[in-house]
């Protein structure tokens, strides 16, 4: 454990992160990827605790654009995390991890309740925490609640798997001269409307001092050479 630069950290997923090649749902050789890098970070000494979204499966946003109920759409959406996590749950089962899966929303017959002093006692106890459903809130996203988690865990760091290898200044899959940054501070983030999380995210990690890294997940070893202290993707933090 002493070598690694970062004690307890949330990794914050998309639910697209999970569909791999797939169209839609779980591409179990993803998740089961996804997983292994996981309990490396966990052997490795680091304590774990994942928030992944739904949008592989229902996104609340999306469907009261198509006409839905915005609240009933995000209680779908919140369902859509809790499958997500039950599998990952299962992912790192199958790889000799100890898992607990924690709704914010009641759901007892299959994941317990969020309570905070428990959250944290799972992960002094090495178990790999994933927080499900949200806030338990319409009207938030999972990036919102992977910062309110973060926080509320005490988290040393929060990372954001995303496609791309960190935050640019406009779109790179679509603008040749994007730049990357290295690093930034909250406020620059939010100034710039640099989309990766949403502000409220932002915002949460900012008043709460919790850093932020986004990092590409495609790459194989790059959530352990975060762990290790190397500078993989941006960081966003409070300027020192």
């Amino acid at each position: 454990m002493s070598e690694l630069a970062h004690r307890r950290i949330l990794l914050k997923l998309s639910g697209e992160a999970l569909m791999g090649s797939e169209d839609y749902g779980i591409d179990p050789a993803m998740i089961n990827r996804i997983a292994g890098e996981v309990m490396e970070a966990r052997q490795a000494g680091a304590e774990v605790a994942l928030v992944i979204g739904g949008g592989n499966i229902f996104r609340g946003a999306g469907l009261a654009a198509g006409g839905m109920d915005r609240v009933t759409g995000d209680q779908m959406g919140m369902l859509a995390t809790v499958i997500n996590a039950l599998a990952m749950q299962d992912a790192l089962e199958k790889l000799g991890g100890k898992v607990r899966v924690m709704s914010a929303i009641k759901i007892n017959d299959v994941c317990e309740d969020y309570i905070r002093r428990r959250a944290v006692r799972h992960l002094e106890k090495g178990r790999i925490a994933i927080f499900a459903a949200g806030t338990g809130n319409p009207f938030f996203t999972t990036d919102s609640a992977a910062a309110l988690r973060a926080i509320e865990i005490n988290a040393d760091l929060l990372l954001k798997a995303t496609k791309v290898d960190g935050v640019y200044d406009k779109d790179p899959k679509k603008f040749s001269d994007a730049v990357r940054f290295e690093e930034l501070d909250h406020n620059e983030v939010i100034a710039r409307d640099l989309q990766v999380m949403d502000t409220a995210a932002f915002a949460l990690c900012r008043d709460h001092g919790i850093p932020l890294r986004v990092y590409d997940m495609s790459v194989p070893g790059n959530l352990m050479a975060i762990l290790r202290g190397e500078p993989i993707g941006t960081l966003v933090r409070a300027r020192r």
